[in-house]
């Protein structure tokens, strides 16, 4: 989803300046490859890039496909085979030994609802979403990017188990169909929103957290009840700040099973205020900053006060949080922080990869 955001951002931008556009987007990927499907980029007419499908050994060759879809005006399949000599002769080099199809996309002026469109659909709202990506490894066919809603009610009678089946198990899902007699692959991705993390604390040690989470792509609000702290000059580039006590601020706060939150206030009271508040949310990570006596005291307290987290939730909160990677300094657990925090969110193991024994990308 970050990289989504990007991606609508920089269209708008280049859009209102006239520039034509194509969307790049791994549909499908066979063996070792950098990015996985549903990875994007776009294209503009003079070659500026927004996102990435590879880890650069395939943008030189893909600005001059996406230059060709432009020009043609419809969308075109090209597959990157890495056991083909020829594609290492081109300099490709992908060096993962896989085989990796990009469907180009242009973005046709005119249209009312193209692939950008259904990009920024997908993150107008903090919900999951479906999008479909309809090609053709054999035909000359290539559909494109649908959302749900545009989606061809032919295609759509055809896959209603395997809609339902990525619904269901909040995973991406590939199909073979075959539409008006051709042979079409869908990549139906499920798509998450990002993650929000609600930073309880404008300290100094707040401001690497919050510069952290921001270039990873997630959504940043902080909360003090300090106006002299938390303010745009010492966080220009969050998304929100909230300022008050935490009765009163946190019916404003949009709390998911995708927000994690950390209460770093130095301020006891202000961060035990907080945490009674959240007994009541359903939030995906609860990080406490400071020793395990100073959690074991809080929950001690609430207790007193008959406040009590189930043990669902009680699972969810990480006090110390943060992972033991050695930190020091500020950035360093901040850079722990985070790291416990995406692998608590999307359910990871955080081994060391070596050590892992089946394919690092699921998809």
């Amino acid at each position: 989803m970050p990289e989504i955001a990007q991606i609508v951002k920089a269209f708008e931008l280049v859009n209102n300046q006239g520039k034509k556009t194509a969307l790049a987007t791994v549909v499908y990927v066979l063996g070792s490859s950098y990015r996985r499907p549903g990875a994007r980029m776009l294209v503009t007419e003079d070659g500026q890039i927004t996102g990435a499908i590879s880890g650069g050994c395939l943008e030189g060759d893909a600005l001059r496909k996406a230059a060709l879809a432009i020009s043609q005006g419809k969308n075109k399949l090209v597959i990157y085979d890495t056991t083909d000599e020829d594609d290492a002769k081109l300099g490709i080099q992908l060096g993962c030994n896989g085989i990796v199809s990009i469907l180009f996309e242009p973005i046709v002026e005119g249209e009312d609802y193209h692939p950008i469109q259904v990009l920024s659909d997908a993150i107008s709202k903090r919900e999951a979403s479906l999008i479909f990506t309809v090609f053709s490894k054999e035909q000359q066919t290539q559909l494109g990017t649908f959302s749900y809603s545009n989606l061809p009610v032919s295609v759509r009678k055809l896959m209603v188990n395997e809609i339902n089946e990525a619904i269901a198990s909040r995973k991406s899902i590939h199909r073979d169909l075959m539409i008006d007699q051709e042979l079409q692959h869908c990549f139906i991705e499920f798509c998450e929103p990002a993650i929000s993390l609600l930073i309880v604390g404008a300290g100094n040690d707040a401001m690497p957290l919050a510069k952290i989470a921001k270039t990873i792509g997630w959504d940043v609000s902080i909360i003090d009840g300090r106006i002299t702290h938390a303010n745009t000059q010492r966080f220009a580039e969050v998304n929100q700040i909230i300022v008050g006590k935490p009765a009163d601020i946190i019916d404003q706060l949009q709390i998911d099973t995708r927000t994690a939150i950390v209460l770093m206030t130095h301020n006891y009271q202000y961060d035990l205020s907080m945490l009674e508040c959240l007994q009541r949310k359903d939030f995906g990570y609860l990080g406490l900053l400071g020793p395990a006596s100073k959690r074991n005291r809080m929950f001690d307290e609430l207790a007193q006060k008959e406040v009590v987290f189930s043990e669902d939730k009680i699972d969810k909160i990480f006090g110390p949080t943060g992972l033991d990677l050695g930190a020091e300094t500020a950035e360093e657990i901040a850079l722990s922080i985070c790291s416990e925090i995406m692998t608590i969110i999307t359910h990871s193991s955080a081994i060391k990869l070596r050590e892992k024994l089946e394919p690092i990308h699921q998809t």
